[in-house]
């Protein structure tokens, strides 16, 4: 039994969660499946769910498990399974429904993390570079969402990772595109999926440190940072621990949500500044 404690400033109560409130975080026999998991973020959140007991399907392009997905304590109790994935190819999403479901296992998360970039701009993008960029994005996420959800119950998370440039418009004319995409099919699942109690929910990273942006100009680093009110770039594990919360039981009443992991970045403007940088 708990006790509301009183707060120093004002005395009045403070709501304190359970003990047994807070051990619910960990996802003992729950699985989440994770695209683009092969490095940076989907790397990061394929470890840290893990790590908090979770059986993860770690999934990418690559035919064996790449370097990025040790280091998993087995005290843990959880337990990473790496199977190759295009989440462009619609076959390839049933053939991992067909395996998942010929275990035995239902899934009771989804990261959607895989997504591309390029670097046009606005008067110099072919519509070949919009549609291949959709086909990761956008499609990859429908595709994912068609073939697993029948999988999943009532309390099962999906977490769709966005961007700040679905947010404002710093960036490149697809991918920008594709991330204000993410945001309307995400609000559309989370409607539609709602009843059945499968939750769905928007993670919008700012400048992370990962390899998609090890190679940024320095201009552009220096242009964001410095529209950035915590003045420095986030982390994977930073990104990873919002969608844990996502994807575990103590975000039960939160869907549709977007969430931005950015430092500020988001609220604080300066799209023009950060957009001219890469000229």
């Amino acid at each position: 039994m708990w006790q509301p404690a009183r707060g120093p400033a004002t005395g009045l109560p403070l709501r304190l969660l359970p003990a047994s409130r807070v051990v619910s975080l960990q996802l003992e026999g729950r699985t989440v499946v994770v695209t683009g998991a092969g490095q940076g973020q989907g790397a990061a959140e394929a470890r840290l769910l893990a790590e908090a007991g979770a059986r993860v399907i770690a999934t990418d392009l690559a035919a064996d498990a790449p370097a990025g997905l040790a280091d998993v304590s087995p005290a843990s109790g959880g337990e990473l399974i790496y199977r190759r994935l295009d989440v462009s190819d619609e076959a390839g999403w049933s053939g991992l429904a067909s395996w998942i479901r010929s275990q035995g296992w239902q899934v009771d998360g989804l990261v959607n993390n895989a997504g591309i970039t390029q670097r046009s701009r606005l008067l110099d993008a072919f519509v070949a570079d919009l549609q291949k960029v959709y086909e990761v994005n956008v499609a990859g996420i429908l595709l994912g969402i068609q073939a697993l959800s029948p999988l999943m119950g009532s309390g099962a998370s999906i977490v769709n990772v966005g961007s700040v440039a679905g947010l404002t418009a710093h960036y490149p004319v697809a991918y920008t595109a594709s991330k204000w995409a993410l945001r309307g099919l995400s609000q559309v699942a989370a409607m539609e999926l709602g009843p059945r109690g499968i939750r769905v929910n928007t993670v919008h990273p700012g400048f992370i440190e990962t390899p998609m942006t090890a190679g940024a100009k320095p201009e552009f680093r220096q242009a964001t940072l410095a529209e950035t009110p915590l003045g420095r770039s986030g982390s994977v594990e930073e990104v990873a621990g919002v969608v844990l919360f996502l994807v575990s039981p103590l975000s039960s009443f939160v869907t549709g949500a977007e969430i931005p992991v950015d430092g500020g970045q988001s609220g604080h403007g300066g799209a023009k500044s950060i957009s001219d940088a890469l000229r």
